[in-house]
C-alpha cells in the first residue's frame, strides 16, 4: 500500500511539499513537524497537502525515499561473509546517513503507533531489502554454507539486528569494521554443524516462525 493519496494535479507542488518536510523535521526535528509548517514552506494550502496524504508521517516517507536511494542488489561471488559485509555496510551507510537516518529513526517510532505507516514502511522499503537478502540466504543454504533448517527470516535477525540496535540504542551507526565481525560472528554459529566441528549438533528448538 502507499501512504500517499492518489490524487494529484501538481507533481511541481508535490515535490516541493516533499522537500519541504525534510528540510523542516532537519530543522526542528519530528515532533515539531506540522503539516501547517509544511505547507507554509512549500507555498501551498494545508488542504493541498491532505489531499495527497493523510498525515505529517506520509509526507515524510515520501520525502525520505525520494531523497534516499537504497540499492536492494546482493552481491553473490560465493563468499557469503564477503557479500554480507558488503552489503550491510552500503545498506546502512544509506539508510542511516545523517541526512536521512534521523527521518527515518523517526518514522520507525511513528509506525508503533500507526499500522499503516508501519504497512507502508514494510511495503514500500523493507520488504524490498529483506526479500534480496532472502535470495541470498537461499543461495547459501543451497551450498551448505548456512544452515538449511533455518528460517530466513531468522538469518536476517540475526545479521542486521545488531546494526539497527547500534543505530537505534547505541545512538551511532556501526563502522564497517563493526559490521564485519557481527557477520563473522552471526556466520560462526549458523554454519552447518560438520563444517564447524567443535559446535553441539543442532537441536530442534524454534528455528523457523510459528
Amino acid at each position: 500500500m502507499s501512504t500517499r493519496r492518489p490524487e494529484r494535479r501538481s507533481e511541481e507542488s508535490a515535490r516541493a511539499i516533499v522537500r519541504a518536510a525534510l528540510e523542516l523535521c532537519r530543522e526542528v526535528g519530528y515532533s515539531k513537524l506540522s503539516i501547517e509548517g509544511i505547507a507554509a514552506r512549500a507555498g501551498v494550502g494545508k488542504n493541498t497537502i491532505y489531499r495527497w496524504w493523510p498525515s505529517k508521517s506520509a509526507v515524510l516517507l515520501d520525502g525520505l525515499l525520494s531523497a534516499m536511494t537504497v540499492d536492494a542488489a546482493f552481491p553473490d561471488t560465493g563468499d557469503v561473509a564477503a557479500d554480507f559485509k558488503t552489503q550491510i555496510t552500503a545498506a546502512t551507510s544509506t539508510v542511516f546517513r545523517p541526512d536521512t537516518g534521523p527521518h527515518y529513526a523517526a518514522l520507525l517510532g511513528e509506525a508503533q503507533q500507526d499500522p499503516e505507516l508501519a504497512r507502508a514502511l514494510w511495503d514500500r522499503l523493507i520488504s524490498h531489502l529483506t526479500s534480496a537478502a532472502t535470495q541470498r540466504i537461499q543461495s547459501a543454504q543451497r551450498r551448505g554454507q548456512i544452515r538449511p533448517d533455518l528460517a530466513p527470516d531468522l538469518v536476517i535477525e540475526l545479521l542486521y539486528g545488531p546494526a539497527y540496535y547500534h543505530w537505534l540504542i547505541r545512538q551511532r551507526p556501526a563502522d564497517a569494521d563493526h559490521i564485519h565481525m557481527i557477520v563473522d560472528a552471526a556466520l560462526a554459529g549458523l554454519a552447518p554443524a560438520n563444517t564447524r566441528p567443535d559446535a553441539p549438533p543442532a537441536g530442534n528448538s524454534r528455528l523457523h516462525p510459528q
